[in-house]
C-alpha cells in the first residue's frame, strides 16, 4: 500500500513541478472563489438564466477564436515568461472586479467585459500552461502522473474554494472573493520565478503563422485518435459543462437557498472531480484511458439526467458528485492520452485545439443552456444536455476499435505495451 501511495505522488519529486503544484494550488482556490462569486453576483443583479449564460459565453468565446493562433505563438515563446505575464494579467482583472463590486457600482455589463478580458488571458495561458508540463518534469514517464496530480490540485481547490466563497459572500459580499483571488496570484508568480528551468531551444521557423496553424490542423484532422477524442470532448464541453452555469438557478429557485446552497452544490461536484483526479494519479500507465473516457462520458450524462429529475437536496448532492467525476475523468483522461501521443514539435498547437474544444464548445453551450432554461426551465435543460452526453459516449464506443488499432503500435514503440 505504501508503494502504491508513493507511486501516486511520484511527479512531486521534480522540484519545479512541486513549486508549481504549491503555487498553483493557492491560486486555483482563489479562481474557484471568483467563479462561484461571479455566478452569484450575476444572479443577484439580474435573476436571469440567460444572462448567466451570456457571462459564461463572454469568458470563453474570446479564447475559442484565438486558440489556433495562440498555440502557434506559444511554440515561439519562453513558456515560463509567458505564464508569469498571464498570471499578472489575471490578477489585475480580479482586482478590477473587486474594486467595482466592493464600491457597489458594478453592473452586469462590467462583469461581461471583465469576463471577456479573462478569456483573452486564458487564450494564451491554457496552451502555455499545459505545454509547460514537459519542461517541469525530468522523467517523461511522470508526465501522466503530473497531469493527474494537477487535476487533483485543481479539484481539491474546487472543493475548498466554493465553501470559502459561500462564507466570504455572507460576510463581505462577492467583492471579497475577487480580492482574495487577486492576491492569490502572488503564489503562482512566485513559484514560477523560483523554478530552475533548463533552457529550451525555441523553434525558429520562416513559416508564417497561418502555415503553422494549417500544419497543426492537418495533424489533428488526419490522426484518428486525436480527432475522435477531441470530437467527444467538444460534445461534452458543449452539453456537459453548462450545468455549472445553471447551478445558481437550482440553488435559488428549486432548492430555495442562497450562496451557501450554491456552495454545497459546487463543492459536491468538486468532490467528485477530486475523486476522479486521485483515481488517475494512482494509475501506472496511460494504457486503458480510452475506456475511461468512454465510461466517464456516460457517467456524466446519466448523472445530469437524474439531477434534472431530482428534488431532494441530498440526492442532488450525490448526483453532483457523479457529474463532477464524469466531467473531470473525461477531460483529464483525454488530455493525458493526447499529450502522450503528440510529438513535441506539435504539442502546443494540439493542446490549443484541446483548449479550443473547451473554450469554444463551453461558451456556446452556456449561451444555449441559459436561453433554453429561460424558456423551458433549468431542470428540463439539464435533462436534454445530459442525454447528448450519453449519446456522445455511445458514438465514442463505436469508434474505439479503430482508434485502438492506430494507438497500439505507438504504445508498443514507447514501451507501454509488449512488442
Amino acid at each position: 500500500m505504501k508503494v502504491s501511495f508513493s507511486h501516486a505522488w511520484r511527479a512531486l519529486k521534480n522540484r519545479n513541478f512541486r513549486l508549481f503544484f504549491i503555487g498553483q494550488g493557492v491560486s486555483v482556490i482563489g479562481a474557484w472563489m471568483t467563479r462561484m462569486a461571479t455566478g452569484w453576483l450575476v444572479y443577484r443583479l439580474t435573476g436571469s438564466a440567460l444572462l448567466l449564460g451570456i457571462v459564461g459565453f463572454a469568458s470563453q468565446i474570446v479564447p475559442f477564436l484565438l486558440q489556433p493562433l495562440a498555440g502557434v505563438w506559444v511554440e515561439r515563446m519562453d513558456r515560463r515568461k509567458l505564464l508569469i505575464w498571464t498570471q499578472v494579467g489575471a490578477a489585475i482583472q480580479s482586482f478590477m472586479l473587486a474594486a467595482l463590486t466592493l464600491s457597489h457600482i458594478v453592473t452586469i455589463w462590467e462583469v461581461i467585459a471583465l469576463s471577456a478580458l479573462q478569456g483573452l488571458i486564458n487564450a494564451f495561458d491554457a496552451p502555455g500552461r499545459h505545454s509547460f508540463f514537459i519542461q517541469m518534469i525530468e522523467d517523461r514517464n511522470d508526465l501522466g502522473n503530473a497531469i493527474a496530480l494537477n487535476s487533483t490540485m485543481v479539484n481539491g481547490a474546487r472543493l475548498l474554494g466554493p465553501a470559502l466563497a459561500g462564507v466570504t459572500i455572507g460576510l463581505v459580499g462577492e467583492g471579497g472573493c475577487f480580492l482574495i483571488d487577486g492576491i492569490s496570484y502572488v503564489a503562482v508568480v512566485a513559484s514560477l520565478l523560483m523554478m530552475k528551468i533548463k533552457p529550451v531551444e525555441i523553434a525558429r521557423t520562416t513559416d508564417n503563422l497561418f502555415r503553422q496553424m494549417r500544419e497543426g490542423w492537418d495533424y489533428v484532422r488526419s490522426f484518428s485518435p486525436i480527432r475522435t477524442i477531441l470530437l467527444l470532448f467538444s460534445i461534452i464541453s458543449l452539453m456537459g459543462y453548462p450545468y455549472m452555469v445553471l447551478l445558481p438557478i437550482f440553488a435559488g429557485q428549486i432548492f430555495h437557498g442562497g450562496p451557501h446552497t450554491l456552495g454545497w452544490l459546487t463543492a459536491a461536484s468538486g468532490l467528485g472531480a477530486l475523486i476522479s483526479a486521485l483515481s488517475l494519479a494512482f494509475r501506472k500507465s496511460v494504457v486503458g484511458l480510452t475506456r475511461m473516457i468512454q465510461m466517464s462520458s456516460a457517467t456524466l450524462g446519466l448523472a445530469l439526467i437524474l439531477f434534472g429529475f431530482a428534488r431532494q437536496f441530498a440526492l442532488s448532492l450525490l448526483l453532483m458528485c457523479f457529474a463532477g467525476f464524469g466531467m473531470m475523468q473525461s477531460a483529464s483522461a483525454s488530455n493525458t492520452v493526447m499529450q502522450t501521443l503528440v510529438p513535441e514539435d506539435k504539442r502546443a498547437r494540439v493542446i490549443s485545439y484541446y483548449a479550443m474544444a473547451y473554450f469554444g464548445s463551453a461558451p456556446i453551450g452556456s449561451l444555449l443552456a441559459g436561453a433554453l432554461a429561460q424558456k423551458i426551465g433549468a431542470s428540463h435543460t439539464i435533462i436534454i444536455t445530459g442525454t447528448f452526453c450519453l449519446l456522445g459516449s455511445v458514438w465514442f464506443s463505436l469508434q474505439m476499435p479503430n482508434i485502438r488499432m492506430v494507438m497500439r503500435p505507438i504504445y508498443r514503440e514507447m514501451g507501454l505495451l509488449p512488442k
